[in-house]
């Protein structure tokens, strides 16, 4: 059995189509007019643009024709056709010219396949990488917005941090200006005081005795303020506040020496006492004196004047926990968050006239022996409660 051409020209899996020298129809075959639903009657003789789209006719005239013109062939060149209902349908075509010897064009044959899935795959291939080129653009300009702000937020915390480091300065400046002030009104604090103490021996006047005693606790209250500005800035400057610790021993004395203190000099207050002492307490007892006299003085100032202040002190799994508690108007919750900070006064329009160094000291006298001090305030009682070990922390001996 041999192959019928004229069968395999008419039916075959492309379509064919002849042009003239006028790019004029003369020959189709069945393929192309079933693809086109029309009849072979009705496109031969016609020009060939006429068998395409207007978009793929202007294309044609402008870029292939000449082109096939030239070099006498064109491959896979993408138009759409048009069928008898307007439809498009994407082809690719290929083109050869068939020329006599003298060169003279005698037909231009175009093979066309259909391109519909090719072509929706180039659409789709474009439109990914016009989607890809939008998110690319995007990503880029969100880049730039991070950049901008890592720039912007690491400039402002080189300002904060070159603030804060000035800050510091000025504030170590300041401190050791308190320091060596406090330091150097010592010296003739003392002298002041050796010369009231020369004075007090020699015969004075009524007027005189008066003048020598106000300048005497003037003097001590002095000193005291003094004590406070040098112990504060010790503490600032990283030394904190210094304790020498006595070898263990009773501490109800220094606690009962404290108290008379107290109330001699308050004698229309009443202090209970509850000493629940024995064991021995490795302290350094000036320290501890002043702590128990701050708090004791402050109870006496801000708490109720007819109702007395109490001073308990006992022993608790090898700790110590001393305890001043005054009844009387509650300290405000937004006070007792600042009051261990020094120059707290507690509330504005206070009548004490300390500098507001007490409490921070006697928090860091409580931290220096290894203790902490800490306030409960209401209704019914403010306490300051200490609790410190009763015995220093044996000193871990160095690795060899």
């Amino acid at each position: 059995m041999t192959e019928d051409l004229e069968d395999l020209y008419e039916r075959a899996p492309c379509g064919y189509v002849s042009l003239d020298r006028h790019a004029r129809v003369v020959k189709v075959n069945t393929t192309i007019c079933t693809w086109l639903d029309r009849s072979a009657k009705e496109i031969l003789g016609r020009p060939f643009h006429e068998m395409l789209s207007v978009p793929s006719r202007m294309f044609f005239e402008t870029h292939f024709a000449p082109l096939l013109r030239m070099q006498g062939f064109f491959h896979e060149v993408a138009v759409d056709l048009v069928a008898n209902n307007d439809e498009r349908l994407p082809v690719l075509a290929n083109a050869m010219e068939r020329r006599d010897a003298q060169g003279n064009l005698l037909f231009t044959r175009i093979t066309v396949f259909k391109a519909a899935e090719r072509r929706r795959y180039e659409r789709e291939m474009v439109e990914a990488r016009r989607a890809a080129e939008k998110a690319h653009a995007a990503l880029g300009k969100l880049n730039n917005e991070l950049e901008r702000r890592v720039e912007e937020t690491v400039a402002e915390r080189l300002k904060l941090e070159r603030a804060l480091q000035s800050e510091r300065k000025q504030g170590d400046l300041r401190e050791q200006f308190i320091a060596v002030l406090g330091h150097d009104l010592k010296n003739p604090l003392a002298a002041i005081d050796s010369g009231l103490r020369v004075l007090s021996r020699e015969q004075l006047s009524d007027r005189g005795e008066q003048v020598l005693s106000l300048v005497g606790k003037s003097t001590n209250r002095m000193v005291e303020l003094i004590d406070d500005v040098l112990d504060f800035a010790r503490g600032r400057l990283g030394e904190g506040i210094p304790v020498d610790r006595s070898p263990p021993g009773p501490l109800t004395p220094v606690l009962q020496q404290v108290i008379e203190e107290i109330a001699s000099s308050n004698p229309d207050r009443e202090i209970v006492v509850k000493l629940e002492l024995s064991s021995d307490v490795e302290c350094d007892r000036h320290r501890l004196a002043q702590m128990v006299s701050n708090l004791l003085g402050n109870a006496v100032i801000h708490g109720d004047p007819e109702r007395p202040v109490r001073l308990e002190a006992r022993e608790e799994n090898g700790r110590l926990v001393l305890s001043v508690i005054n009844h009387g108007k509650p300290i405000p919750a937004e006070v007792r968050k600042r009051l261990f900070h020094p120059f707290s006064r507690g509330e504005p329009g206070g009548t004490h006239k300390g500098l507001g160094l007490g409490l921070y000291i006697a928090r860091e006298i409580a931290v220096a022996h290894g203790g902490t001090l800490r306030v409960k305030s209401d209704e019914m009682e403010t306490r300051f409660t200490l609790r410190m070990p009763l015995r220093a922390p044996t000193p871990r001996a160095p690795s060899k």
